[in-house]
């Protein structure tokens, strides 16, 4: 039966304090009912961290007993969720080893005989309808957030929830339509006299439930929330994709004064508290990261797609588009294809009126020289490119006459972006993901005055601006320049980018530097007052910088810092130290060299999330409390030269998180300090539970 709380119960077990403290090796697979076994494999070898390009391209049995091998000396928990059948976990479970140490494996599914076949020895958890308390107290916490309910509206509240019979997906639905008007008994009247007598608990009429609370949003959530169902079933969907899709599509319009982004995003928080959206993973800064849709309300999402003509897919098993000679979708817009998308291209389709081509397929697809203008001269109408899961071997040189174009987001094996992309003045979001090192885009991006967001996975070198500045106002829609070259960082290219919020400057850094220290590049990027997150990738460890520029350099509203391979004294973090607006700082590999660092007085009066990552630090000295005043996470990876953690860390009242892997045991130990001092603060203040969380890997180090 779905929408019983399966998933939610095995996310509350799996991030339940005792047991992140007990598996630090813990992760969460979606299976689903259509799966791919390599790509399940590759989910848990990203969450243990070990997904690497050898691991990518290994025969799929060869990939069974690698994952096996990574598990072999942990003690895991692996949440299998949503199996369907019982040869399904007869395919999946050679990858887990029984290693004797108390490792655990952990299945959701509708089908009790998966769950017997599983494990015959235990029985399984059945999980039940609600109680009527139950079921009452759930709605209460999901509109008030407390188990309480005014009186006038409490005769509605008990109708409500004995028509949900117990179901919680249900009462999270029912909840989301009440919670933007919850002191309003008149809409309290008006939902619970649209809750049909037939809602119960027959998994048929779930869907009525969903169709009640789509019928309550607003106009402008409808089709975003349609939306969500181009996905397939087992993706987490990137919310800063979504959002830029959503753009695209024409489903954010313009308001006054505000960015179209932050709206977008106000869409995306409205659709989580309504309880259609589930939140996956969330930002070091609090912000969604990635999202996903209950299999159910995706099933809904993709017949009312069709039905409202939102969007159109084409599946595995559709044969009588499939095996058509010239396939035509005469009423289509939006065209999702999720697998076999050359079995439907190689038909060569034409003079469809297709907005929108979007494919999230699990298997990545090559096209050679011979197929990459399949799509552009199919669809000539196309605004929007989602192909990420197809490999492009040449540019496409038909993809330029496609002048509405708002959106692609391309693979290729590509260095150079030609001139002829120029032409393309309607497009928003370019995403470029590439084989090669470093990408050269001769197109002159300052023609494209829609473009505001450009992303590629290499060192990116920009067409020097050629135009009069006072041209130039039409580039004050770009936000995002993410990978780019030191080299096209010039005076001029941020004279032209005034409403810039994402940078990242990936390639030989020291090249931004003079002899003296100082540099251009800073001294431009203090007049950017938009920025407010900048990524600095060294990728030549020969060529270490020496020193930061001063703080007066650096973007007044930078709230997040990246740094990777710059190999900078520590002495030079009193420089970052002094960032007033600074929230989160990252210290990749090598972000910096020495053996000892000491916070200064006064420093990081901002500062909640700090990541610090394979370094030879062996000393850190933390005076006192104020160092970092307000500091909520830190995590620190490879650092096996540092011998303890600063006890004043303990002192810190906003500490919630201390995140350690691969360090040495004293860290570990001296971490473990800081976990009782904090337990004993909480005893002290009254605090039932104790908010502070210690993760260690490996756990033996405790």
């Amino acid at each position: 039966m779905p929408g019983l709380g399966k998933t939610t119960l095995a996310k509350k077990v799996l991030h339940d304090p005792k047991i992140e403290y007990d598996f630090f090796t813990r992760a969460f697979i979606y299976v689903s009912q259509q799966f791919e076994r390599t790509e399940v494999f590759l989910n848990i070898l990203w969450s243990l961290g070990h997904l690497t390009k050898k691991a990518q391209n290994m025969p799929e049995e060869k990939l069974a007993e690698h994952v096996r091998e990574q598990l072999k000396t942990r003690m895991y928990l692996i949440v299998m969720d949503d199996v369907w059948k019982i040869e399904d976990w007869d395919k999946l479970k050679v990858a887990f080893p029984n290693n004797k140490k108390r490792s655990r494996v952990l299945i959701t599914t509708r089908n009790t005989s998966v769950a017997i076949y599983a494990n015959p020895a235990v029985e399984p958890y059945h999980l039940d309808f609600l109680t009527f308390d139950a079921s009452r107290e759930l709605l209460r916490r999901k509109v008030f957030g407390e188990n309480k309910c005014p009186e006038e509206v409490e005769q509605y509240e008990v109708h409500m929830v004995k028509k949900c019979d117990g179901l919680p997906l249900s009462i999270a639905v029912i909840a989301g339509i009440l919670i933007k008007h919850r002191q309003i008994v008149r809409w309290w009247s008006r939902v619970a006299d649209s809750v049909n007598d037939y809602i119960s608990r027959d998994e048929k009429h779930i869907k009525d439930v969903i169709i009640l609370s789509y019928n309550h949003l607003p106009y402008h959530l409808k089709p975003c929330f349609l939306y969500l169902g181009v996905f397939r079933e087992d993706f987490e969907i990137p919310v800063w994709k979504l959002l830029r899709l959503w753009i695209a599509e024409g489903f954010v319009p313009q308001q006054r004064g505000l960015n179209l982004e932050d709206i977008a995003e106000e869409y995306l928080e409205e659709l989580v508290d309504r309880n259609l959206v589930m939140v996956g993973q969330r930002r070091s800064n609090g912000q969604i990261k990635t999202c996903r849709v209950h299999d159910t309300l995706r099933d809904f999402c993709k017949e009312e797609g069709k039905e409202e003509n939102i969007f159109h897919e084409i599946k595995k098993d559709d044969r009588e588009i499939l095996s058509s000679k010239s396939p035509t979708l005469d009423d289509c817009r939006r065209l999702c294809i999720n697998a076999n998308v050359m079995d439907y291209m190689s038909k060569k389709p034409s003079d469809a009126p297709v907005r929108s081509f979007l494919t999230s397929a699990k298997e990545e697809t090559a096209l050679d020289a011979e197929h990459v203008s399949l799509i552009p001269r199919a669809f000539k109408l196309l605004r929007v490119l989602e192909a990420k899961s197809l490999r492009f071997a040449v540019f496409p040189p038909d993809l330029c006459q496609l002048v509405l174009l708002k959106y692609i987001s391309m693979s290729c094996k590509l260095d150079i972006l030609p001139p002829a992309m120029s032409t393309l003045w309607s497009l928003q979001t370019l995403i470029v993901d590439t084989t090669a090192r470093t990408l050269q885009i001769k197109s002159d991006i300052w023609k494209m005055p829609q473009l505001r967001h450009l992303h590629t996975n290499a060192s990116t070198s920009l067409p020097c601006p050629t135009t009069p500045r006072c041209e130039t106002l039409v580039n004050a829609n770009l936000q995002t320049l993410s990978s780019i070259s030191p080299q096209s960082c010039t005076k001029e290219l941020f004279e032209r980018t005034p409403k810039l919020k994402k940078l990242a400057i990936c390639g030989k850094l020291a090249v931004l530097f003079r002899a003296n220290g100082r540099s251009n590049v800073f001294e431009s990027l203090c007049a950017l007052d938009f920025l407010e997150n900048l990524k600095l990738l060294n990728e030549y460890v020969s060529s270490p910088l020496k020193r930061l520029p001063q703080e007066h350099n650096f973007p007044r509203k930078l709230t997040m810092l990246t740094l990777s391979k710059t190999l900078l004294p520590w002495n030079q973090m009193s420089t970052l130290g002094k960032l007033a607006n600074l929230e989160v700082l990252k210290l990749k590999i090598n972000a910096f060299k020495g053996d000892r660092w000491r916070t200064e007085s006064g420093g990081f009066q901002s500062l909640q999330f700090l990541h610090i990552g394979s370094t030879g630090l062996s000393s850190w000295d933390v005076a006192a409390a104020d160092h970092l005043p307000v500091l909520k996470s830190l995590v620190l990876k490879h650092c096996p030269d540092l011998r303890r953690l600063p006890p004043s860390l303990g002192h810190i009242s906003t500490l919630q998180l201390i995140d350690l892997s691969c360090t040495n045991p004293s860290v570990a130990s001296s971490a473990k300090d800081i976990e009782n001092l904090k337990l004993k603060q909480a005893q002290q203040k009254g605090n039932k539970s104790n908010r502070f969380m210690l993760l260690v890997y490996p756990p033996d180090h405790l």
